[in-house]
């Protein structure tokens, strides 16, 4: 990724996170001061957002003794994985594209291809997960959800749902530059029905608005619309949720939300419950729960990747890599106020070796 891809990746992240939404609030409802700027607002939203990261930029950087350092890991019998995981755990994706290009010059290889021909199992994805730009990493796991045989509906429900509108156009992009084809049209030929249709809504969706300002005359005619779509009626206008969910700005769907539960006496969530199911109940959720509280969502995807036997590998490095330089922490400490106990102790429990000191190092210290 170029610097000016690396910029566009930073400013996207204005918008993420349950910050944006209980901030807005704040101001729509008069209990926080109202900044006078779109600009204000991104600021203090920034600021809010340093607090959520767990991987940050390693002071006095140089990629070449690193690329060194990652060589010599690596070069003849054996691998020196503690080396590795010391270098690319505590640098930052854009540092860690700088270490590639270095590598690149001194020793004539690539860097990830030298690195899938040392490690394995599933210290090799994290790895390698670690070393693709942020667009490119999330185009890659929808990629992998949609080739062969089967679709794993859920990573794509997670990525869509949770990404911003400028995120999802970089991914967009992406994927057709690494893919040679349209992100759009392999989930219209991969889905079917209701699904494909809220993936694709959310794909062009205009859910971000960091300036907004909620209408309330708009929010309730959105609840009463979908309480006609659902509960007023036998069977389901899906389109009518579906429109409204994947159209509207986090701030606007929370007062609809509350206007909602007040005319149908029950939360959005069991309505959609009662009146959906599989997967597009489940996407349905997702908006919603990401809509209510992004580090929540991201905490309960966690947890149930680890919970019981087994663990959904993939899930857990796909949050804590792609979250690591956003909101990892403010994630942490959603995951011990929901489960007492902290998602350090989790991954002690759910993994081993090297695969769970690179996770540890990602998720840094306990809140």
């Amino acid at each position: 990724m170029d610097g000016q891809g690396q910029d566009g990746w930073r400013l996207s992240r204005w918008s993420a996170g349950v910050e944006l939404v209980l901030t807005l609030l704040g101001w729509l409802q008069g209990t926080l001061p109202s900044p006078h700027s779109c600009f204000e607002q991104a600021w203090l939203l920034l600021q809010i957002e340093q607090k959520g990261v767990s991987v940050k930029s390693s002071r006095h950087f140089n990629p070449d003794p690193d690329a060194e350092t990652l060589y010599k890991a690596m070069k003849g019998i054996g691998t020196n994985e503690q080396a590795i995981i010391d270098v690319l755990t505590q640098r930052s994706n854009a540092q860690r594209q700088q270490i590639a290009k270095s590598f690149m010059a001194q020793f004539g290889k690539d860097l990830i291809e030298t690195l899938k021909s040392e490690l394995s199992a599933e210290f090799e994805r994290l790895i390698i997960a670690l070393m693709y730009p942020p667009y490119r990493y999330e185009a890659k796991e929808l990629y992998d959800a949609m080739k062969g045989l089967g679709t794993r509906e859920g990573v794509i429900i997670e990525i869509l749902a949770s990404r911003t509108k400028n995120e999802l156009q970089e991914i967009m992009k992406a994927y057709e530059e690494d893919y040679w084809s349209s992100l759009e049209e392999d989930i219209q030929a991969d889905t079917s029905g209701y699904l494909e249709r809220i993936l694709v809504c959310l794909l062009q969706g205009s859910r971000d608005d960091l300036c907004g300002f909620v209408d309330p005359g708009l929010a309730l005619q959105d609840a009463q619309d979908l309480y006609a779509a659902g509960e007023k009626i036998c069977g389901t206008d899906e389109m009518k949720f579906i429109t409204i969910l994947c159209t509207r700005s986090a701030t606007h769907l929370m007062r609809v939300f509350e206007d909602y539960e007040k005319m149908a006496s029950k939360s959005i969530e069991d309505s959609i419950k009662s009146e959906t199911h599989g997967s597009l109940e489940e996407a349905m959720l997702t908006v919603v729960k990401c809509t209510r509280n992004l580090h929540s969502y991201f905490a309960e995807r966690l947890y149930y990747a680890m919970k019981g036997a087994g663990t959904h590998d993939g899930t857990l490095i796909r949050i804590i890599v792609s979250r690591s330089e956003i909101d990892l922490n403010l994630i942490k400490c959603r995951f011990k106020e929901m489960y007492g106990k902290t998602l350090s102790s989790m991954i002690v429990e759910d993994t081993s070796s090297d695969y769970k000191n690179a996770l540890l190092n990602l998720v840094g210290s306990d809140p």
